[in-house]
């Protein structure tokens, strides 16, 4: 418990403490739009790593070479903790803004500091909202903003990792009509940090592997029609390996 209760009062605190910084970084965004959202992204990342330090985890990241330096990406991962966003966002080389649950939205300073990083708010039930949330990924993928998506479309809580949940195919038009390459994005065993036994947070064994670029334009037209499938199936061959990796690490 004393990890979740630091890991609750570095979150709480920074957001209470950071309203100063928000206001600077406003000021900063009226004379330089590029200087604020480095700025933005910046500390963020550093909260995340204090965060991360926290929790104890030892995080093994795999082909980060594959992320693209210069230009956009659609970055594409399963979901299986609250820390998916944390693991991956520290990595993130450039400006890069996630989507997540409307739900999300009303939070009083969170919301602030995610419209700061370009994360977009995807209403699950209402398609046509849906649809204008992915028309703006697209357009701020067009602006060299990355986005990156949980495409399972909630945390999957199944008991093996391996199970992951159906692909939704709409995710994948951001990339096909922004014209980026895809990262696929593996996380793997991130559930023990956490979810595995709430309240507590354990230290374990975290592994992030980047997958090749995978670019819509050079696949087959079948491919391409299934790209969502095509891309899970990438992903899921990545975590088999991790998750035997990891599992030929056990103590016996």
């Amino acid at each position: 418990m004393f990890r979740f209760i630091i890991v609750c009062i570095c979150v709480i605190g920074y957001l209470i403490l950071s309203i100063p910084i928000l206001i600077g970084e406003w000021i900063v965004g009226m004379f330089s739009k590029r200087a604020k959202d480095i700025s933005s992204l910046r500390i963020i990342q550093a909260v995340f790593r204090v965060i991360l330090k926290v929790t104890g985890a030892q995080i093994t990241v795999k082909g980060h070479e594959n992320v693209p330096k210069d230009q956009a990406v659609l970055y594409i991962g399963n979901h299986r903790s609250y820390f998916d966003i944390l693991l991956t966002y520290v990595l993130c080389p450039d400006l890069t803004g996630y989507v997540a649950k409307k739900e999300m939205e009303p939070i009083p300073l969170l919301s602030s500091w995610m419209k700061y990083l370009h994360c977009l708010f995807l209403d699950r039930k209402d398609l046509k909202e849906g649809m204008k949330t992915i028309l703006t990924a697209i357009d701020k993928v067009k602006q060299g903003i990355s986005i990156c998506i949980f495409p399972e479309g909630t945390r999957n809580k199944a008991s093996s990792e391996l199970d992951l949940l159906p692909f939704h195919e709409g995710s994948f038009k951001i990339a096909v009509r922004a014209g980026c390459p895809i990262i696929p994005v593996a996380i793997t065993n991130s559930a023990e940090l956490f979810e595995a036994h709430f309240p507590k947070i354990k230290p374990c064994k975290v592994i992030v592997e980047y997958g090749s670029p995978i670019y819509p334009d050079q696949l087959s037209k079948e491919d391409k029609k299934r790209l969502g499938s095509y891309t899970r199936d990438i992903l899921l061959d990545m975590l088999k390996k991790n998750r035997a990796a990891l599992d030929c690490q056990q103590p016996v």
